[in-house]
């Protein structure tokens, strides 16, 4: 076992790793150098794994539950008649709450946003709360229990704060007796949050409509990933394991917010939350796990471009796209289509190598085209700038202007006018 507070330094040093591969565009690279099906997948198992979330009990409606025979099973009965976690056959589907969740926080969402109504998420998850809120009905986020009434007196505080206690106290920096520990969960955290946060970061880029496919990235990319891994840097000095993108961001790009000025509007609105805790933490589960699944739909979409013809990418996309709900893991999902990717694919390169060319898949030619060495290289065009010795590096060269760069790296305001008129321009 690895001691919480050594663990917290290594998410403290992990941030920061981060930030160095980001500068470096490696970060950029990678997203850019996944097999294009993987890419495309990663957002429908995202979808999926969106979904589940929207299903289950802890998070959402609990239509599904865990079982003793299978995986998972119908569910929808209230908590009292669980028998070890499952519902029984004859009180299946009979959750008032489930079926609040459905109708006010489903149905009516989707008429709305059928009919284009701004905000018809917000709609939905306001009027399943305040018919969750008074007490005395069968639907009530506060029951008549000790965790009820807690919850209910945390309520009616409506407006609270809490101050942050002790910051750093909780970090253990003499790790000369943890080394080993230190180091795995160095390493664990890292491979497992840059394919999830990058995984994350892409798949909502691509939802928004902002991924350039010449150079498959997005514009300021670097600005993106540097902020997360500050982002986790931070949240340790907190106390807090990593933090980073979370896939819950497709509700609101669902509602249009696709720009920086959304962002800071909801960084703006998570501030104001920290002193109205008592009401939103007060919304229930099944006020929101509707509009996870409306949302996981809306990125399934990306299904219909993968390449289905040719197994050496369907498969793995597949895979990635099954793993991701399945282990409820982002990470394991790309794990699972990266690794099934190179085994397929490799494994028809060398047949291909021994034969002289002569065995090779009767439909290679539908398969799509990969290599590594992508548009742009490895390091942003601002390394290479400051290692010719280019004093102002951050500004693009005269030859370059009204020609892109690929936005893996750092860019000016000015490469960033180009971008546009050259997007116009095509």
């Amino acid at each position: 076992m690895v001691p919480y507070e050594v663990a917290l330094t290594a998410v403290f040093v992990e941030g920061f790793v981060f930030v160095g591969l980001t500068m470096l565009g490696i970060r950029q690279w990678l997203a850019r150098a996944i097999p294009a099906s993987i890419k495309l997948a990663t957002g429908v198992g995202i979808g999926l794994y969106l979904t589940i979330i929207g299903l289950a009990y802890s998070a959402g409606i609990g239509l599904i539950t865990g079982a003793q025979s299978t995986p998972l099973e119908l569910a929808g009965c209230v908590a009292a008649d669980q028998v070890d976690g499952v519902c029984p056959g004859s009180v299946k589907m009979r959750s008032p709450t489930m079926w609040i969740g459905i109708f006010c926080g489903g149905v009516l969402t989707v008429m709305l946003m059928l009919y284009r109504v701004k905000g018809a998420i917000i709609i939905g998850i306001l009027l399943v709360s305040i018919i969750s809120w008074p007490r005395p009905t069968s639907v009530t986020y506060f029951p008549y229990t000790e965790t009820g009434n807690s919850a209910f007196d945390f309520f009616k505080q409506v407006v609270t704060f809490h101050p942050i206690g002790k910051i750093l106290a909780v970090q253990q920096w003499n790790i000369s007796e943890h080394a080993g520990q230190w180091g795995l969960a160095f390493i664990t955290f890292l491979y497992v949050d840059i394919l999830d946060c990058t995984g994350t970061l892409y798949s909502m880029a691509r939802f928004c409509g902002v991924i350039d496919e010449r150079t498959q990235d997005f514009e300021n990319s670097s600005i993106a990933y540097s902020v997360d891994a500050l982002g986790i840097s931070i949240g340790s000095l907190m106390g807090c394991p990593p933090v980073t993108a979370y896939i819950e961001s497709g509700a609101g790009i669902s509602e249009g917010g696709k720009t920086g000025l959304t962002a800071m509007f909801s960084g703006i609105c998570f501030f104001i939350a920290i002193f109205f805790a008592p009401i939103f933490a007060s919304i229930p589960p099944w006020a929101t796990g509707c509009t996870l699944v409306i949302v996981g739909s809306l990125m399934a979409t990306s299904a219909k471009d993968i390449n289905w013809r040719y197994l050496g990418d369907s498969i793995p996309a597949f895979l990635t796209i099954a793993v991701m709900p399945f282990t409820y893991s982002i990470a394991y999902g790309l794990i699972a289509g990266i690794c099934s990717y190179i085994l397929i694919n490799g494994t028809v390169w060398l047949v291909e190598l021994a034969s002289g060319g002569r065995i090779v898949p009767p439909n290679k030619d539908e398969k799509e085209h990969w290599t590594w060495r992508l548009e742009g290289g490895l390091l942003p065009p601002w390394v290479k700038r400051l290692a010719s010795g280019k004093k102002d590096f951050w500004r693009s060269d005269p030859e370059t202007m009204g020609v892109s760069e690929p936005h893996s790296g750092g860019s000016s305001a000015h490469d960033d006018k180009e971008f546009v008129t050259d997007k116009r321009a095509s």
